[in-house]
């Protein structure tokens, strides 16, 4: 599995405006400009993080993006669910998959489902608090 460009980007879009919207709601522009990011890529991932209401818009000059919740109501595993689909290795494991009819034979079944268990402990308990905190303290490099 290999997290895309879009949900890395999406986690870093999020952690942007997590951080810089006690100031006032943040522009598209001015978090690509932060992140090194090309704003119409951004204009995209916002639209997709805007449509789950994750974010809400601010229209006008000052306008921009807040956080519809408080940053410790976001998960790592929610935004990147969003952007990326599921997060399993393998569909045999996925949370909707069909039953699969060798998974009674399958020898390689017990570490898929470990792999994807293994991510989820690890997505679904690291909150977009936890990143912002990481990076205020520099004792994580939230390079994503």
């Amino acid at each position: 599995m290999k997290i895309s460009t879009k949900g890395r980007y999406a986690l870093r879009l999020m952690i942007d405006i997590a951080q810089h919207c006690n100031e006032k709601p943040v522009s598209i522009k001015e978090a690509a400009k932060r992140q090194n990011i090309s704003d119409k890529y951004l204009e995209q991932i916002i639209s997709i993080l805007n449509n789950a209401g994750y974010v809400k818009s601010i229209r006008g000059p000052h306008g921009g993006y807040l956080l519809k919740k408080a940053p410790k109501d976001y998960t790592v595993g929610m935004i990147l669910r969003l952007t990326e689909g599921s997060l399993a290795p393998v569909t045999c494991v996925e949370e909707d998959a069909d039953s699969c009819e060798r998974k009674s034979n399958c020898a390689t079944f017990v570490v898929w489902q470990k792999m994807y268990d293994a991510i989820c402990d690890v997505v679904d308990n690291i909150t977009l608090e936890d990143l912002v905190s990481w990076h205020i303290e520099g004792s994580g490099d939230y390079c994503i």
